[in-house]
C-alpha cells in the first residue's frame, strides 16, 4: 500500500468487543492491531491510552457497539483519545451498530437510540463511519459525517452459491426483510416467498401464513440479525409444516441473546450460517451453526479509504427495485 496517497500512515485500533476480528483485519493489512491499552477500574469505569504516536495518521478504530453499553462507550473514548492526539483522520469502524432497532418514534415518549448513539460517536470526534448491514438503511443520515455502508451479501451469497442447492426459495422472514430477500434470490438465481405475521410483544412473533411455493423446496430465511431467534424459529416450523424439504437461514448479526441457541438447536433447521461482526463464545455455539469471516471485506474497505480510493465497489447488495 503507497501510504502517500493516505492521510498519513495508516494506525489501527481495537477495542475489546470483538478482538478476533480486529486481529484478523490488521493481518491482511499487514498491521498490527495492539496499540490501544485498555482496562476497568474497580468500578468498572473504562481507562483507554492509545500506546502509538498518533499525531498526523490515518487512524481506524475497530468496535462493534454490541451490549453491553460499555462497548460503545469504550469506542467513544478511543475515538476521543485519537482526537487528543492530534490524529489526521478518525474512522470509526462498527462491524455491528448496536441500537439501530430504536430508529423511529414509533409511540409515544420513546428514545430514538439510533440518532443518539450516531450523535455520540459525532460528537467524540469521529471524521467518518465504516458500518455492515445496518438494520435499517436511513441510520446513515443518522450521522453528520461521511458512512461507508458495506453488506455482507457478497459473503453470504457465495458460501449457499458454493452448496449448489437445488429448487431453492429465499423466504424473507417478515415484510421489513423483504427487500434483502429480494436481493439474496436474484443472486442465487432462486424464487422468493414471504411470510406474512404479526408481532404480539417485542421479541415475540406469531406466523400466519406463508406466501409463496415452498412445498418439497430448499429454503432459505435471510436477516439482518438473530436476536432472541423467535421469529426464526417461528418461520422455520412454519416452513416445515408447509412441506418444505429442507430449511436453512442466514443473517449477518448473530446477538444470539436469551433462549436462542436452545430455540435454534431444536428447530429443524438443516443450517445457520452468520457472520463474525459479533463475537461469539464457545457456549453460544451450536451445531448447525456456521459462522463465516468478513474481515476481508473491511480489510479491503479500510485500504480503500485510506488511500482514497472509492469503496462504492464494495456495496455489492443489487435488487432490482435500486
Amino acid at each position: 500500500m503507497d501510504e502517500t496517497h493516505g492521510r498519513g500512515p495508516l494506525l489501527i485500533l481495537s477495542g475489546r468487543a470483538n478482538r478476533p476480528l480486529s486481529e484478523d483485519i490488521g493481518q491482511l493489512l499487514n498491521q498490527k492491531v495492539d496499540a490501544a491499552h485498555i482496562h476497568n477500574f474497580a468500578d468498572g469505569e473504562i481507562f483507554v491510552r492509545i500506546d502509538r504516536n498518533a499525531r498526523g495518521r490515518d487512524v481506524f478504530i475497530i468496535q462493534p457497539t454490541v451490549a453491553p453499553a460499555d462497548n460503545i462507550m469504550e469506542l467513544l473514548l478511543l475515538i476521543d483519545a485519537a482526537k487528543r492526539a492530534s490524529a489526521a483522520r478518525i474512522t470509526a469502524v462498527i462491524p455491528y451498530f448496536g441500537y439501530g432497532r430504536q430508529d423511529r418514534k414509533d409511540q409515544p415518549r420513546v428514545a430514538i437510540g439510533a440518532k443518539l448513539a450516531a450523535n455520540l460517536v459525532v460528537t467524540a470526534g469521529a471524521d467518518r463511519v465504516l458500518g455492515m448491514d445496518f438494520h435499517q438503511h436511513q441510520i446513515q443520515g443518522f450521522f453528520d459525517i461521511p458512512v461507508d455502508h458495506l453488506y455482507a451479501a457478497p459473503v453470504l451469497t457465495e458460501y449457499f452459491r458454493k452448496k449448489e442447492l437445488d429448487d431453492l426459495v429465499v423466504v424473507a422472514p417478515d415484510v421489513g426483510s423483504a427487500k434483502m430477500a429480494r436481493g439474496f434470490a436474484k443472486r442465487l438465481e432462486a424464487t422468493f416467498a414471504i411470510i406474512d405475521k404479526r408481532r404480539p410483544a417485542h421479541n415475540q412473533s406469531e406466523v400466519l401464513t406463508v406466501v409463496g411455493d415452498v412445498k418439497g423446496k430448499n429454503c432459505l430465511i435471510t436477516d439482518d440479525m438473530v436476536d432472541t431467534a423467535g421469529t426464526m424459529t417461528s418461520a422455520v416450523h412454519a416452513l416445515k409444516a408447509r412441506g418444505a424439504a429442507a430449511v436453512y437461514a442466514c443473517a449477518t448479526h448473530a446477538l444470539l441473546s436469551g433462549q436462542a441457541v436452545e430455540r435454534l438447536s431444536s428447530a429443524p433447521l438443516t443450517e445457520l450460517v452468520v457472520t463474525n461482526t459479533i463475537h461469539l463464545p464457545e457456549e453460544r455455539t451450536f451445531e448447525q451453526l456456521t459462522v463465516l469471516s468478513v474481515a476481508e471485506l473491511l480489510a479491503r474497505a479500510i485500504e480503500y479509504i485510506h488511500s482514497n480510493d472509492s469503496v462504492s465497489q464494495l456495496f455489492e447488495i443489487r435488487t432490482e427495485d435500486d
